[in-house]
């Protein structure tokens, strides 16, 4: 798996991830064989990122249940999120999401689509000077808010931003990953399938002729490896609970990177179809 430094720590970071959306929010346990599987081929191929949130359901109850069964729980990066509004609130909500992930300390705090930011973020940094939080982030997945993404990234110290980005979904690149970059922040991509739209584009179409010679052999691995092809990309999260597939994504994340170029070509080719 290759791997990205997290340029705040120059930590790496596996370049493909989990993300727990829908996939992780599950009430029966007779599901949990098959997630264990799942996060078992996560760390077989080198993978160790966990994206969850609040807003999840049960995802981070889930992910807590299964990670503690594991021998290596903590070579798992967990990042999760805040998503409500006040400090006192905040605060409630993100000890309980260290209490589900059955987690001390979470490797990376998010502020979920920039609901009260600026309180939370205050609070953050506290948890951060005592040890709780590792990293600090800032989320979004829609277009509309990549600009004030961005002015963010300008006026604050910020570790991660999360954002939605894929082949043909590219106002990231007009200015958020060059702001990233530039402001040395770490970059999580979220909607790399957008929700699945891709993939139902590209279902029953045969990948270009000369998708084997990037080393792609699948749809997922095509629209992937665009995204980590991108200098500016951390990681990306597509979800899933199907280990298979999973496997599938992971792929993207092994072998040489297409240049600029071929990129562009890739994305033709996609937008042809």
């Amino acid at each position: 798996m290759l791997t990205r430094l997290i340029p705040c720590s120059q930590e790496p970071l596996p370049v493909i991830g989990l993300g727990t959306w829908q996939t992780f929010d599950v009430r029966d346990t007779s599901a949990y064989p098959q997630l264990q599987q799942t996060l078992a081929t996560l760390r077989a191929a080198g993978g160790s990122v966990i994206d969850s949130s609040p807003m999840y359901g049960r995802a981070e109850e889930v992910i807590g249940d299964l990670t503690s069964q594991t021998e290596d729980s903590s070579s798992f990066f967990y990042a999760t999120k805040v998503w409500t509004q006040g400090r006192e609130a905040g605060i409630q909500q993100m000890e309980n999401s260290l209490r589900k992930l059955r987690r001390p300390a979470v490797d990376l705090m998010q502020i979920h689509n920039l609901v009260d930011w600026k309180t939370h973020l205050r609070t953050l940094r506290d948890w951060q000077a005592a040890g709780k939080v590792r990293y600090v982030g800032i989320t979004h997945y829609t277009d509309a808010k990549h600009d004030e993404l961005a002015r963010i990234l300008t006026t604050e110290t910020i570790d991660f931003v999360q954002f939605n980005y894929s082949i043909l979904d590219r106002n990231a690149e007009k200015r958020l990953l060059p702001i990233a970059a530039e402001r040395g922040v770490a970059t999580l991509i979220n909607r790399p399938f957008t929700e699945g739209n891709l993939l139902a584009r590209v279902q029953g179409k045969a990948l270009p002729g000369w998708a084997p010679e990037l080393g792609i052999n699948s749809w997922a691995e095509f629209l992937l490896k665009f995204i980590v092809a991108h200098p500016a990309v951390t990681c990306v999260i597509p979800g899933t609970r199907n280990p298979n597939h999973l496997a599938d994504n992971l792929l993207a994340g092994a072998g040489e990177l297409p240049d600029e170029a071929t990129r562009e070509k890739m994305a033709a080719y996609i937008r042809a179809l």
